[in-house]
Parts: C-alpha cells; structure tokens; sequence
C-alpha cells in the first residue's frame, strides 16, 4: 500500500516517467578490477606529497635557522 502511495505522489509531481523500472535496466558488462596499478598509482602520489610536504617543512625550518 505505502509503495502504491509513493507511486501516486511521484505521478502526480511528474517524477514518475524519470524513474527507470526494474525492466528497463540492461545488464552491463563486469567491470575490470583495480588491481596492482591502481594501488601502486596511490602509492605514488602519497610518498610524492609527503615528499613535497617533507620538503616544505625542511625550508621552513632552514630559514628560520638563517634568519636567527
């Protein structure tokens, strides 16, 4: 009943035609997984910004130490 009810407030506002229903949908192809490239590509761009991150740290505190 409550799903018969939700179906006539969605008709009424127009939303309803928008909504695909459970036999409109086409099954799709499965999708690839992640695998070791993506985990190494995270990888790289972690140590690249804790890289750069390091660096920024070391200049601060290097010029702090010149202009003492």
């Amino acid at each position: 009943m409550a799903s018969l009810a939700l179906d006539l407030v969605l008709w009424l506002t127009g939303v309803r035609g928008h909504i695909p229903r459970f036999d409109d949908f086409r099954p799709v192809p499965a999708a690839h997984s992640a695998g070791a490239g993506h985990l190494m590509r995270v990888l790289a761009i972690t140590a690249a910004i804790f890289a750069a991150l390091s660096l920024a740290v070391w200049g601060t505190v290097w010029i702090a130490i010149q202009l003492l």
